[in-house]
């Protein structure tokens, strides 16, 4: 399954919004008091994020999970942001800009072999 840096990040970043969406949905129901009807659509959500994963281009699971990382920190900052309503400071976006850098070069670097 070869694909591009740019497919990779991109099916990265659904799954991110995948998985804080699922998440969410639990944050909601237990730590809000909404409805336990919530973790219904949560736990779909949080499946869809877990196959999101396997459509990753990477040769080992947690090379995956790991590149994901660095998306998933940035997807929560702008859930912070859209979502919720509190914008990140300076130092939540260079923590980001630096775990993105490091999805990057996790999935781009050179293998030796």
């Amino acid at each position: 399954m070869e694909r591009t840096l740019g497919v990779t990040l991109a099916v990265y970043g659904v799954a991110a919004l995948a998985e804080i969406a699922g998440c969410f949905a639990f944050w909601a129901w237990i730590r809000l008091g909404r409805s336990t009807w919530w973790a219904l659509p949560g736990m779909a959500s949080l499946c869809l994020f877990a196959w999101l994963l396997t459509r990753a281009d990477a040769d080992f699971a947690g090379r995956a999970y790991a590149a994901y990382g660095g998306v998933y920190v940035a997807a929560s900052l702008l859930w912070l942001w859209l979502v919720e309503g509190a914008p990140p400071d300076r130092w939540d976006a260079v923590g980001a800009l630096i775990c993105l850098a490091g999805a990057v070069l996790i999935l781009a670097g050179p293998r030796g072999g």
